[in-house]
């Protein structure tokens, strides 16, 4: 059986755990952990960098840096992961969902301003499957109205929007580093801004309430309990996995970039005979292989694929998000703005191919093969 994802694994992760183990520094913020949060400082030219224990805490964390009260809405994309939305309802805001643009499955920022209340505070563009939403409009937008942008790049490590890193363009950048994910440290995420004033504020939450970073940093004599705050420091194990992975960014990113353009160059007949459609990548966007999908005829047609793949051929094609709107938590917690046009009708259609760094150039032809011996689109 072909998995559809592996853990990226590079070589030196034993070693560096080895090493955080020998250092006696296994909680957070220990050396691997800024060595993380330095490389993408520099990396992306963000100037803050805050290690996380998931995306979903450095989504919550941009949410209460927001300063988000019970009622207030925040507009993002219904086709996303959970998290995009706990982490503002948590805040007690209301979720105003807006349609996608078929062609990459990202926000349709033509959708936002109508979606706009007296009520409305946030924006959250999702960069679905490491390609660039169309973040000039949306910070435009959210510069008239005076409102704030969280960049959710979960799927974005170390892709680009006309030369800027996805994630470092908004007020806020939230990424992962699951085990799904291009980089992984299993579980792991990362906050990313560029405001100063910020920073102690998210130190504090982010030290479960305490000003302890700069007790650490000698500007204080002791720390206390100033503010709310929670856990959100992974352990420097997990630092230490991650940094190995860093230090092989674009090994890893030239491989899921190879493995993305053989899977769209060799589907690219079934797209001519209208049977498939592939990925868009618009201009000034810079993707990173983190994902490679088709879309088919409809729902029926891909449940039967899926089957087909994984029991005739032993390759594992999955489909993605339900979108959130429809959920029951959807329900509850948010609204739908507009007429739902694309968003259903084409989670419905897309299967993804298996996508990791360890996935053979091999298995990758079998891949495709198989899709274009398969006779019932």
């Amino acid at each position: 059986m072909i998995d559809f994802n592996r853990a990226p694994y590079v070589g030196k992760e034993v070693e560096y755990m080895q090493q955080a183990i020998a250092g006696a520094k296994l909680c957070g913020d220990g050396p691997f952990t800024k060595k993380c949060s330095a490389f993408m400082k520099e990396h992306f030219h963000s100037k803050n960098v805050l290690l996380t224990t998931s995306c979903t805490h450095a989504l919550e964390m941009a949410a209460f840096l927001c300063d988000l009260q019970p009622g207030d809405e925040v507009i993002m994309p219904a086709y996303t992961f959970v998290s995009t939305a706990d982490a503002f309802v948590l805040q007690g805001a209301k979720i105003v969902f807006v349609d996608v643009h078929p062609e990459t499955m990202n926000i349709d920022e033509t959708k936002i301003e109508a979606a706009i209340t007296e009520h409305t505070k946030v924006i959250v563009p999702v960069h679905y499957a490491g390609v660039a939403c169309e973040m000039d409009t949306i910070m435009d937008i959210a510069r008239r109205h005076n409102l704030k942008v969280v960049e959710d790049a979960a799927q974005g490590v170390n892709a680009w929007y006309k030369g800027r890193a996805l994630g470092t363009i908004g007020d806020f950048g939230c990424y992962s580093f699951h085990e799904t994910k291009n980089y992984t440290m299993g579980e792991g995420g990362a906050l990313l801004f560029q405001d100063d004033s910020y920073l102690e504020r998210a130190e504090i939450l982010r030290e479960k309430g305490t000003n302890r970073s700069k007790f650490f940093r000698g500007q204080i004599d002791k720390y206390t309990w100033v503010n709310y705050g929670s856990s959100y420091l992974p352990s420097d194990l997990n630092a230490a996995y991650l940094y190995a992975q860093l230090e092989k960014m674009d090994e890893i990113n030239e491989k899921r970039r190879a493995i993305f353009d053989y899977y769209h160059e060799h589907l690219a007949p079934l797209e001519k005979k209208g049977l498939i459609e592939r990925p868009y990548l618009p201009e000034g966007t810079e993707h990173n292989g983190h994902m490679y999908y088709i879309k088919v005829k409809d729902l029926e047609t891909r449940t039967k694929l899926i089957r087909w793949m994984k029991e005739e051929k032993g390759v594992l094609c999955v489909f993605h998000y339900i979108p959130l709107h429809t959920a029951p938590a959807g329900l509850k917690f948010g609204r739908f703005s507009g007429e739902d046009v694309y968003t259903t009708k084409e989670s419905e259609r897309l299967m993804r191919l298996p996508m990791y760094y360890s996935l053979s150039m091999e298995d990758v032809k079998y891949i495709t093969d198989c899709l274009l011996e398969y006779q019932d689109y």
